[in-house]
This record gives C-alpha cells, sequence and structure tokens, in this order.
C-alpha cells in the first residue's frame, strides 16, 4: 500500500484516496474479487491503475469502446505510465509492437474490448504472461437489468476459468442491487468483496423544468457557458437534426450525433468534442460512454431521459473533474407518452419493468425534494444533508405556496366530485372551468369544484395535480391513469396534513456552495491564461485538453500560483512526469502573469 501511494503523488499527483478508493486497492493488492461501485468522477479508474502500476506482472481491462479505452491510455501515457491498447482501429504494425511489449514484460495495463480478450490467440497469448490483475469496467455492460446491457460482456464468464489464480475486479458507476447481483453471478465472481459508494455527485446541480420554450430555455444555458463543453440529449434522431441544425444557425459551435450518421461522421464530431474544435454535442442516448472527458460544464436533457439510470449516467457525463457542473432536465407530459410509444413497438423483454423506470423518472420530473435525495433514494441510499444547496429545490430557485393545503384540497374535493373516474387532464379541466363540450354534457359545470382555480391556467393545474400524484396524495390507476384518492389524500382533505406545492414563478437561479467553494482564491484571469496555454499544447501533442492537466488541476495552480518546479509539484494533478514535461512553460505563464497584474505568488506553498 506504501508503494501504491506513493504511485499516485508520483504518477497522478494526488496525495490520498477518495472515499473507497482504499479498499478497493486492497482487494487488488490482496487478490480477491471484487465489485466496486463509484460514481462518475469517483475515481474508479485509479481503484486498478495505481495497484497495477506497482504490482508485478500486467493488468488487463476491459472496455466496451475504442474511443474510451484511447482516452485512458493517452492520460496514462502522459501521467507516465507504460499502458497500451489493442484493437482493430491500429495497424498491424502498431498491433505487433503491443504484443512484442506483451511479451517481453514492459507494459503495465493494456486495454481490450471483451470480443478480443475472449478469442483463443488472447487467452493462450495472456496465459503465458505474468498477470497482476483483471478489470471489467463499465461492468453494468454484463446485465440484462442494467441500463446499457451488451451481450458481448456476457463471454466475460470464462476469465475465472481461464486465470483461476487472478482476481476479477467489477467497475461501474451506476448499479441498482439487481444489477450488483447479476454482475457478480454473470463473471462468477468468488465471494467478491462489493463496495457501494454514494450515488450522490455533489458537485452537479440538478435543474428540472417544464418544456415551455424549448429552444429559448437551452440557448439560456448556453449562453452562461460560451466557450465550454457541453452536451444536450434528445429522444428522437429527428430531434437532434433539428436543434443542432437551429444551434449552429444561431451561432454556436454544435455538432449532431446519433445512429443514424455514418460512423465516419459520428467519429469526426466526437473527435472534435473531445479536442474541443467544438463546444457542444447534441446526441441521442448513443452518445456518452466513449467520453472520458473530465471538462464538462453542462449536460442539458431537452426532454426526458427514459429511466433514472439513463439520467443518472448521462447527466453524470459533466463535472468528472469533481468541479461544478449544471443538470438541466426539461420535460413535458408528451416526453412519457414519446417513450411509451417507443418502449411498446421495442422488442424488450422487460417492457413492464421500462415503463416502471418511466414512470419513476416522470415522478422525479414532477417531485418537489431534494433532487439529489430523490436520486440516491432511488438507488436505496439517504443523503446525509437536509439540503444539498445544489439543486433548484434547495437553492430556493423554486417556491412552496404558503397556502398549499388549501390549494390541494381543492384539486382532492374535484377528484372525489368526479367519482374518481377521470384522469389529470380532465380534472384540471374542471378546476379552472373550462367550457369544453365533454364538461358541459357530462354536467359537471354544475359541480361545487367547478371552476375553483379559474384563476390558474391549465398547465399549472396539472402540474400541481402530478405533484401530489408523486408525493402520494393521489395515485393513478388503470388503464387511463384515473385518479384515486389515496388514504393520505383523504388526512390531507380532513386537514391532518399538508402537501408541498410549488409556486408557478421561477426565481433567478442562485449559484450553488460547490461553483463557491471551487472559485474560492481562484484568480480567474490566470485561469485563463492557463487555459489558452493548454489548448496550445495539446494541440502541438495532438490530444485532448483534459489530457494535459484537468480543469481542476488549472483552477489549483490559479489559486497557488507557485513559481518553482517544486510549487508546482504540490498543485493538484501534477506528478512527477507532467512536473517534468510542462513545469517550465506553466511556471513562465504563471510568474509573467503574477509580474504584470500584481498578484501573489506561492499561496499557502510550503
Amino acid at each position: 500500500m506504501n508503494d501504491i501511494e506513493g504511485a499516485l503523488r508520483k504518477y497522478w499527483g494526488f496525495d490520498g484516496f477518495l472515499p473507497l478508493q482504499k479498499q478497493a486497492v486492497e482487494c487488488a493488492v490482496s487478490g480477491r474479487d471484487s465489485l466496486v461501485v463509484l460514481p462518475t468522477g469517483g475515481g474508479k479508474s485509479l481503484c486498478y491503475q495505481a495497484p497495477a502500476v506497482a504490482m508485478p506482472g500486467l493488468a488487463v481491462v476491459v472496455s466496451p469502446l475504442i474511443s474510451l479505452m484511447k482516452d485512458q491510455v493517452d492520460s496514462l501515457i502522459e501521467c507516465g505510465v507504460p499502458a497500451a491498447r489493442f484493437d482493430s482501429s491500429q495497424s498491424g504494425e502498431e498491433q505487433d509492437c503491443v504484443l512484442a511489449r506483451i511479451r517481453n514484460g514492459t507494459l503495465k495495463i493494456l486495454y481490450l474490448s471483451p470480443e478480443r480478450l475472449v478469442t483463443e490467440r488472447f487467452i493462450g497469448l495472456l496465459k503465458k504472461t505474468e498477470l497482476s490483475l483483471l478489470a471489467v469496467d463499465e461492468a453494468h455492460c454484463v446485465s440484462m437489468w442494467g441500463h446499457d446491457f451488451r451481450p458481448e460482456y456476457r463471454q466475460l464468464k470464462i476469465l475465472k476459468e481461464a486465470f483461476p489464480g487472478v482476481a476479477v475486479h467489477a467497475y461501474t458507476a451506476t448499479a441498482t442491487e439487481l444489477v450488483r447481483q447479476d454482475i457478480a453471478e454473470q463473471l462468477h465472481l468468488k465471494n467478491p468483496v462489493v463496495l457501494v459508494g454514494s450515488f450522490d455527485r455533489p458537485n452537479l446541480v440538478y435543474k428540472v423544468a417544464r418544456r415551455t420554450d424549448g429552444f429559448r430555455q437551452i440557448c439560456a444555458v448556453l449562453d452562461r457557458y460560451r466557450g465550454e463543453s457541453g452536451i444536450i440529449y434528445c429522444i428522437r434522431r429527428v430531434d437532434v437534426d433539428d436543434l443542432s441544425a437551429k444551434l449552429i444557425e444561431k451561432g454556436y459551435r454544435a455538432v449532431p450525433y446519433h445512429a443514424g450518421m455514418s460512423a465516419e461522421d459520428r467519429k469526426a464530431n466526437q473527435e472534435a468534442f473531445i479536442n474541443e474544435k467544438i463546444d457542444i454535442v447534441v446526441a441521442t442516448i448513443a452518445f456518452g460512454m466513449g467520453i472520458d472527458k473530465s471538462n464538462v460544464r453542462y449536460v442539458i436533457h431537452a426532454a426526458m431521459p427514459k429511466s433514472l439510470e439513463h439520467y443518472q449516467q448521462e447527466s453524470g457525463r459533466a463535472g468528472r473533474d469533481g468541479l461544478e457542473a449544471e443538470c438541466w432536465l426539461l420535460y413535458s407530459g408528451g416526453d412519457y407518452g414519446t417513450w411509451k410509444q417507443i418502449l411498446g413497438y421495442s422488442e424488450s423483454e422487460a417492457l413492464a419493468m421500462d415503463l416502471r423506470k418511466l414512470g419513476d423518472i416522470y415522478d422525479y420530473c414532477l417531485g418537489v425534494t431534494c433532487r439529489h435525495q430523490a436520486i440516491v433514494s432511488y438507488f436505496g441510499q439517504k443523503l446525509d444533508t437536509n439540503n444539498c444547496g445544489a439543486c433548484d429545490i434547495c437553492l430556493g430557485d423554486l417556491d412552496s405556496m404558503k397556502d398549499a393545503l388549501k390549494t390541494a384540497q381543492k384539486i382532492l374535493a374535484c377528484v372525489v366530485r368526479l367519482h374518481e373516474r377521470f384522469g389529470a387532464d380532465y380534472t384540471a379541466s374542471v378546476l379552472i372551468g373550462s367550457q369544453e363540450q365533454r364538461i358541459l354534457d357530462n354536467r359537471h359545470d354544475k359541480l361545487t369544484t367547478y371552476g375553483l382555480l379559474s384563476d390558474c391556467t391549465k398547465r399549472i393545474t396539472r402540474d400541481w395535480i402530478e405533484q401530489l400524484v408523486g408525493q402520494g396524495y393521489i395515485e393513478k390507476t388503470g388503464e387511463y391513469n384515473v385518479l384515486h384518492v389515496t388514504e393520505k389524500g383523504w388526512r390531507a382533505l380532513r386537514g391532518n396534513e399538508t402537501p408541498c406545492l410549488l409556486e408557478p414563478g421561477v426565481k433567478p437561479a442562485r449559484v450553488s456552495r460547490a461553483a463557491e467553494d471551487s472559485w474560492q482564491g481562484v484568480d480567474h484571469g490566470l485561469f485563463e491564461a492557463l487555459r489558452a496555454l493548454r489548448r496550445e499544447l495539446a494541440d502541438s501533442k495532438n490530444v485532448p485538453a483534459y489530457v494535459v492537466f484537468s480543469d481542476a488541476a488549472l483552477r489549483d495552480m490559479a489559486r497557488r500560483r507557485p513559481s518553482t518546479p517544486a510549487g508546482f509539484l504540490q498543485a493538484r494533478g501534477v506528478g512527477e512526469m507532467k512536473n517534468r514535461e510542462y513545469g517550465e512553460v506553466f511556471l513562465a505563464v504563471i510568474n509573467e502573469y503574477c509580474r504584470a497584474n500584481g498578484v501573489g505568488i506561492d499561496v499557502g506553498l510550503g
């Protein structure tokens, strides 16, 4: 463990472990199988990379996509770690070079696809090689209950038989209890240590809003992050094409990405995003797993995703560097119908489960509790705080009604007066005093609850109904989602319990605690100067900018403002290799900036 802690500082510039990393590393060192669930940005990769460089032998890592393998290997090489990948995109000469390094023992980490690893050729080669560990990245792909099942991952069950003396470690960011059990069973893990970190990402600021003018709402977020990287998710390919075209017309640096495009165009657009030639990718869920880009500052869902698992995974592509990032979800009632239609015509073996998950994400959209709490609760966990300081609810962007009980009682009473035979849309129409012919024909304009909310719009009234559903005061029953007052709802009618309803107005957004903390003491001008230098260096080496240094590293440099190589080495994310390679040029920019602007140097450095 001392060697591994030394490797953390030497190669990655980190002084210690993140939560559960040490326990995961201890499993690798002791040779015991493990299943590790850590959120995106929680440091899963280091759980196998750090022990791999300190242990004798070669670590083999299973990864689902070439682009993801390339990013990981590029980052490792930049840190000075002997790493390589073997895949179909390489030339014969490149592949021969990797094979030679495997045979002569000069590699420490090798990335392979599941299909490549289980071939007789590679199994035979690796049996002749001393292996330190086997790591299965994106392990949720093993499970048919996961959000991104890939049948080829099921073949990995032969690893325990082929390499009986080598521990297998599975890593994922998103896995419910059912998925975790399936992963362990499918990989034939032997008495594995199961480590499940918090599913919470405190640096992500979750915002949810009903989609009214989607393009305007999206542009409002983009305009706050000019020159920064972001992802916008849409449900359908046609939505991707339409939105990306409108953004480009308005002058935004955006590209589309979906499965209907050619492989060449998808690759070109993805590389343009990775290398910061453009700022925005507008995509379907076909985009994302292969992205290891750490400085994504926002993720916008232009429509509701299909499940909370998908939302956690997709929104989790923001802020991988640990800095604050915004996650917006714009929804409408029509999104539920769109997904229901897509799922209804799919060949899914678990359609009922898909629809249940769709209902869960819809409830999340309509919820009035802390967004962070709602997400971790879905995965069976509880938040340690009553106020996350990083969502629209806790930041006070949405106001709770002062007379919520009175409004709720009007809605509940209307459901009762309608003999619990109608859905939310019809009930809202009665409450606002609609003159629709169907209401007049049913003589529901004569009800005492008719027009009780005539001063409100139908959309606002529908939102309140859905909020009551989300809190359990009303339930939807049957094929047509007829409203039914629950026992909890009857308690509210009697005045014994008060629901929470939101005021329809939206207040100006407040800055999250994560944003305030991450910029504490940082000189913004120096940060931008260092970003420009990083971009120049990355272009010259043809690697993504975040491979040179993360945004978190640049902010720490702009906070500490080191003037010497020893001081530069103390900045977060600066290991020995990067200190040797980049120290001189970064120190020159820091020292020149501080002299020109009268800014102090060596802040808090020993």
